[in-house]
């Protein structure tokens, strides 16, 4: 029976629209021991490149008003680990899954990708927010040419579902939005971590050993939503919104901006559970407004 939550997203169906973000819920068996995740639309994985990465050294998570820092650097098994033993168990959970990949160079995206094509899951997330380090250290995902390289010849070796995820620094982000649904992406998914630094006073240093760092949470909600607004604009493809969402008014403000599906992360390091609160909210909400379906109010601003 369809409920007034449930979301087609790229052909694949969600019970409705809430999935753990990728980096801040493991591999989601993490959170299964803490409530029913079976209830959610979804689960993204933690961000995986081709080979197992240990991570940055030093600090990596960093509280600052309104948001929360982190510098940890993709650590993860790799995906080779990930499809033997992980994947199973996120499969297992119940909700539509989500597999992020990362690399640091075209060979890298395009060896796990190929590698990921022979496993059974909903959808790939490219995260394209990675520095090429045979282009000296610059984000894929910051000029619109670049992107299209690597979405082209992903869109080539995987018969996924493929949904890019941009950075919010790039250049032109609906243009970059654009590139990407030319070469074959069926969704979008924005934003990724907004570039930020704090400094240790005491010591006199940057308070993170790569000095930069990804700021979310609460600070960037108002930043993310005009982005997602016009990348929703500016595209035919479905977008994924995320950053910042930490209610169920702040979800309901992303789906009225354009959004499909949206992703929980940092507001789960404050409670666990608060995607529940927020899908309970959610389905007030619409049956006190006599609302029969989420897609009644989509874009609608």
């Amino acid at each position: 029976m369809k409920t007034r939550l449930e979301t087609d997203f790229a052909g694949i169906t969600f019970k409705n629209p809430l999935v753990l973000a990728s980096g801040t819920c493991g591999f989601g068996e993490e959170y299964a021991g803490i409530f029913d995740v079976s209830r959610l639309g979804g689960i993204c994985s933690k961000g995986l490149t081709l080979h197992a990465r240990p991570g940055n050294s030093g600090i990596r998570i960093w509280e600052t008003p309104g948001g929360i820092m982190n510098s940890v650097g993709l650590e993860n098994p790799g995906v080779r680990d990930f499809i033997s033993r992980e994947l199973p168990k996120m499969k297992a959970l119940g909700p539509a899954v989500i597999v992020n990949l990362g690399g640091h160079s075209i060979d890298d995206y395009l060896e796990g990708a190929e590698l990921l094509d022979a496993a059974e899951f909903d959808i790939l997330e490219l995260n394209i927010s990675c520095p090429n380090v045979k282009a000296g250290g610059m984000n894929f995902g910051l000029k619109a040419e670049t992107a299209r390289e690597v979405v082209k010849k992903i869109r080539a070796v995987t018969k996924h579902r493929l949904v890019v995820k941009l950075s919010p620094n790039a250049e032109d982000m609906a243009a970059l939005a654009r590139v990407c649904e030319e070469e074959g992406a069926d969704g979008i998914s924005l934003t990724n971590t907004f570039l930020a630094m704090a400094v240790d006073i005491t010591k006199r240093r940057p308070v993170f050993d790569n000095t930069y760092a990804g700021l979310s949470g609460p600070a960037i909600k108002p930043i993310a939503l005009r982005m997602v607004h016009q990348t929703a604009k500016a595209v035919s493809i479905p977008v994924m919104g995320m950053g910042g969402i930490s209610t169920w008014q702040d979800a309901l403000e992303f789906i009225m901006a354009g959004a499909r599906i949206l992703q929980i992360g940092s507001a789960s390091f404050m409670k666990p559970s608060v995607s529940l609160d927020i899908l309970e909210g959610m389905q007030s909400w619409l049956e006190d407004q006599g609302i029969g379906g989420i897609q009644e109010i989509r874009g609608i601003v």
